[in-house]
């Protein structure tokens, strides 16, 4: 019980923050979602620090792991959003802006998994 609170808990406050990411930097005007492309490459940053702590000598805990990578990353990146996001660039025709946005989200978000991975060695 107390490891599914942890994950619920760090689920909550990164979905607030990445709400909050979404909120001040995607811009409606060019429906161009830097908030979201944000807060998945940081999530991937994130994720790569902790798991790199976590493997590290046992530097986290499991359930400091529980919370901030399954629980806090899990919540603040979001694979659902950016699937919306892209639906809508190719609904209305911006093959550009899907192909970028895909392509820079997949690219830039392993990178910075692996540099958060490496920043902990």
């Amino acid at each position: 019980m107390k490891q599914i609170l942890l994950v619920f808990v760090g689920g909550g406050f990164g979905s607030v923050l990445r709400f909050l990411i979404g909120k001040y930097f995607n811009n409606p005007q060019t429906d161009i979602p830097y908030g979201t492309f944000a807060a998945n490459i940081l999530g991937s940053l994130l994720i790569g620090i902790i798991l790199g702590l976590a493997a590290k000598n046992n530097t986290l805990s499991q359930n400091q792991t529980l919370l901030l990578a399954t629980g806090f990353c899990g919540g603040f990146t979001t694979f659902s959003t950016f699937a919306y996001e892209n639906h809508e660039f190719l609904k209305a025709g911006d093959f550009t802006s899907f192909a970028f946005y895909t392509i820079a989200s997949f690219v830039v978000g392993f990178l910075a998994v692996f540099l958060g991975i490496f920043l902990v060695k």
